[in-house]
């Protein structure tokens, strides 16, 4: 096979040859209002460092900038900066609210767009849009401050500030004319009527590590050396004429370019060339309908007149970019159509750029706090002292959410695992490690409480990645899944001893990442006392165990001592088959959470939530040739199906494991296929539609605590109140049901099918089932005639010339028309749109019934 460009560098970059990931767009969207910045004493990170604040307060744990780009471990930083000779202040950062300030929490309230990158950053294209007019920050905050939950969000386009097309679309590319040979254009368009003038500032400073680091004017050109003792030497260069003015990243005085500029205080700015932090002023005014290109340049090499050619340095922009259009030309598979790639490109883009640098040495920052690091109740995170984090990882939204979540990084690992496998790889060993994993087997949840549970996925992703290594390169790393096996069983012992409260193998969790979507918030003590035994906890911890036995299998083709560890793990599944038959509702044909009261009695909380469809998702089937390596195991397995009746093997093509028998499939089919219960013209709802007439409701004492159907935002407060669970559709778990369906298909076959929808009369296999869900998920985000796109929720806007072909990739979705909500960057787990589209169209059932779930692998991991 040919290997282009883009593959070249990262096969260079995987054997250690050449370092192409050393740098990449790894500062924040957003570093201020998190936990790693808070030294507040009550723990209120928004209000310790606001936006406002952040300006003028040097960061202790890492930078943030508009389309920043830095060295891996974020020590020296670049981005632009902006003014548009209006605004009150240098547009440096993203703006947003605070998680009290928005009547849905935190929100960014910019419009900016993830156009293009390769995995090894080769290649970048971002794309920010820039009012003419003074910027609405105060309007922002006080009308959303007065709306309540049951209202629309005020947005930026509300203000009707992007009114006449006055604006300019700020376009950033970054190229690579070498690993440690940065380009970096920032093309400015004025979309509006008249001619407009604009100050950019392509910005480089150095973040405050403690090293010795030092920028300097070198020569008369406006070439700025960097001197850093550890990165080395390295200069900057605009190629335009420009002011070059230099302060310190420090408080009080990395504003001082907004005060230079903007209040006209000329010596805000350091009088000797020198500084830790500096910028290019170029001022222009671009004509209505023209634009304007500003270049820079960071080297390892001091610049000659060559380096400052700009014809040349586009040269290497447009043969970067022409690059980019090769590796995924290559990358889809020949049938996907081209609005589908065009979707899967920008979600590939979105997830590389939303790889950011993650600094956070908990035990310092207790010690920083005047607390001893190895007694610390009370504080955040006062438990993980041996968290001490410095790499780069992916994030789940780089301004909302600009921190890793668990269960968020396993699914954005398999979505990165199309692009770049070995950075997949490294993302699922990093919570696993011993810098991360606590010492009791917990991976950390996510910053503002380590301590939480998110479902464990890790173990899913972990063989899923491996096969897909496999499926590509004819061999998978048994080194690296090995390393991984020893891990995850640590931490699976950590859930089976504390997260099933009397031992029947029936789990409780908590939250478990679905936040609002319990009766009760269930990280926190019940108002009726007691525990919840929980269908999903316990679905996650059945799928655990058939991934581990998955696992263990392919490690025992090379070493038998793993068939005692599968048979251990197959034993787990069969107890936890048993014991989830507790949560199991004949009537209604449908799994609830069990209330255990402290009187010894339960009762079934009859929510139709995706709590209950989870069960499914735990459905797996195994590859009967390596099992026949095994013939010891299937003897003792035989002794297990005799005496637990809710394990099934299949009769089909494969064996298959699975928490319920046929009819009862059927039964959750029927449901989680009903446009009035869980299907949407979107995907699957996270809550039926059913309890839109018919909410429950559960009464303790006086209180009464109600789940109703709510297809967008949340109008609970319930952790934050910034996601909703009762009602939108989330890729994850989305991706979880087409698994188990593709599962299930290969089980049983063409023979088995069901209705879909339920009602229609149209007959369906499990594969097609599997596709139509997958089609309607990709649905959400491709342009009907008029150019609109389900995800914008019908706002004209978005169809626009210079707005169509712009794509957001949100955290969840509208239950029954498809506009985006939550996080409006979060492509992480919503990047698994760039997945589905090109599995189906390069697959069919005969694959499946032919090769099994290697089928799948094998069209997922691009082949064609």
């Amino acid at each position: 096979m040919t290997t282009n460009a883009e593959q070249g560098r990262l096969r260079d970059a995987d054997s250690g040859a050449v370092h192409w990931r050393r740098w990449g767009p790894y500062l924040s969207e957003r570093q201020w209002g998190t936990v790693r910045e808070d030294y507040s004493p009550g723990g209120d990170a928004w209000d310790y460092l606001t936006h406002d604040q952040a300006r003028s307060r040097a960061y202790r744990w890492g930078e943030d900038g508009i389309a920043g780009f830095s060295d891996e471990r974020q020590q020296l930083c670049l981005a632009v900066a902006l003014w548009n000779g209006r605004d009150p202040i240098l547009k440096e950062r993203f703006f947003g609210l605070t998680n009290a300030e928005g009547n849905h929490g935190e929100d960014v309230k910019e419009y900016y767009f993830y156009v293009d990158a390769t995995p090894t950053h080769s290649y970048l294209r971002m794309v920010y849009k820039y009012p003419h007019a003074e910027f609405p920050y105060n309007d922002l905050v006080a009308t959303n401050r007065e709306r309540g939950r049951g209202d629309f969000e005020y947005e930026l386009l509300d203000t009707g500030i992007f009114a006449d097309d006055r604006y300019f679309d700020v376009v950033v590319e970054y190229a690579k004319a070498g690993p440690e040979e940065i380009l970096t254009r920032v093309t400015v368009h004025n979309r509006g009527p008249e001619d407009a003038q604009l100050h950019v500032l392509p910005t480089v400073w150095f973040r405050n590590t403690g090293a010795q680091a030092r920028l300097s004017a070198d020569g008369a050109d406006g070439t700025v050396r960097a001197n850093h003792e550890r990165l080395g030497e390295r200069w900057w260069t605009c190629l335009d004429d420009a002011t070059v003015l230099f302060t310190d990243n420090a408080d009080g005085r990395k504003d001082a370019f907004g005060r230079y500029l903007i209040q006209g205080d000329k010596e805000a700015v350091n009088p000797g060339g020198a500084g830790t932090k500096a910028a290019a002023v170029v001022t222009v005014t671009i004509p209505a309908g023209g634009s304007h290109s500003v270049r820079t340049r960071l080297g390892d090499r001091q610049p000659g007149a060559s380096d400052r050619d700009a014809a040349a340095f586009d040269e290497i922009v447009e043969a970067r970019r022409a690059e980019a259009d090769e590796f995924y030309r290559d990358l889809f598979a020949p049938a996907l159509g081209e609005p589908e790639r065009q979707v899967a490109r920008q979600a590939l883009a979105g997830m590389i750029w939303s790889k950011q640098y993650f600094g956070y040495d908990v035990e310092q920052w207790l010690t920083e706090h005047g607390r001893d690091p190895l007694h610390a109740p009370g504080i955040r995170n006062g438990e993980w002292f041996h968290l001490d984090a410095h790499d780069i990882i992916s994030m789940p939204d780089t301004w909302e959410y600009p921190w890793f979540a668990a269960w968020d990084l396993a699914f954005q690992a398999v979505a990165l695992s199309v692009v770049d496998l070995a950075f997949a790889k490294s993302q699922l060993d990093l919570l696993l490690s011993r810098r991360y994993l606590h010492p009791n087997g917990q991976i950390p949840a996510y910053e503002w409480n380590f301590g939480d549970v998110n479902p464990p996925v890790h173990a899913w992703a972990t063989h899923l990645v491996y096969e897909l290594e496999k499926a590509r390169t004819g061999s998978g790393d048994h080194d690296w899944l090995e390393r991984a096996f020893h891990k995850l069983a640590k931490n699976f012992t950590w859930w089976v001893n504390r997260k099933d409260v009397d031992g029947r193998n029936v789990f409780q969790g908590g939250f478990l990442g679905l936040d609002n979507i319990g009766v009760f918030d269930r990280s926190a003590p019940l108002p009726t006392g007691g525990h919840l035994d929980q269908a999903d906890g316990t679905a996650w911890m059945a799928l655990y165990c058939q991934n581990m036995l998955q696992i263990a299998l392919e490690l025992a083709v090379e070493d038998p001592v793993y068939v005692e560890e599968a048979q251990t793990y197959f034993e787990h599944f069969a107890y936890i088959a048993t014991g989830s038959a507790t949560m199991w509702d004949e009537e209604d044909g449908f799994y609830y959470d069990l209330l255990r009261l402290p009187d010894g009695s339960s009762q079934r909380l009859r929510v139709r939530s995706m709590v209950g469809l989870l069960p499914l998702a735990a459905a797996t089937v195994y590859d009967p040739a390596v099992v026949a390596l095994h013939p010891e195991m299937i003897t003792e397995g035989r002794a297990f199906l005799a005496r637990h009746e809710t394990i099934r093997v299949s009769d089909g093509h494969g064996r298959l494991l699975a928490l319920f028998d046929a009819d009862r499939l059927r039964r959750i089919l029927a449901r989680m296929l009903d446009e009035q219960e869980f299907l949407s013209p979107y995907g699957l709802r996270s809550l039926s539609k059913f309890h839109q007439e018919h909410p429950f409701e559960f009464r303790v004492g006086d209180e009464v605590y109600e789940v109703p159907y709510r297809p967008a935002e949340s109008d609970s407060g319930m952790f934050g109140g910034n996601s909703n669970w009762r009602g939108p559709v989330w890729f994850p778990v989305n991706a979880l049901m087409i698994r188990a369906l593709l599962n299930l298909y290969v089980a049983y076959g063409d023979e088995f099918t069901v209705e879909c929808p339920t009602g229609s009369g149209r007959q369906m296999t499990l594969f097609e089932v599997a596709r139509e869900i997958s089609d309607r998920l990709t649905g959400i985000f491709l342009p009907d005639a008029r150019g609109q796109r389900p995800c914008y929720g019908g706002q004209e806007t978005f169809a626009r010339e210079h707005w169509r072909d712009m794509i957001l990739f949100a955290e969840y979705f509208h239950g029954d028309n498809g506009a985006g909500l939550g996080a409006a960057h979060q492509t992480g787990w919503t990047g698994l749109v760039a997945v589905f589209p090109n599995l189906f169209a390069g697959l069919d059932g005969r694959d499946l019934l032919a090769q099994g779930m290697a089928g799948v692998f094998h069209k997922f991991s691009g082949e064609a």
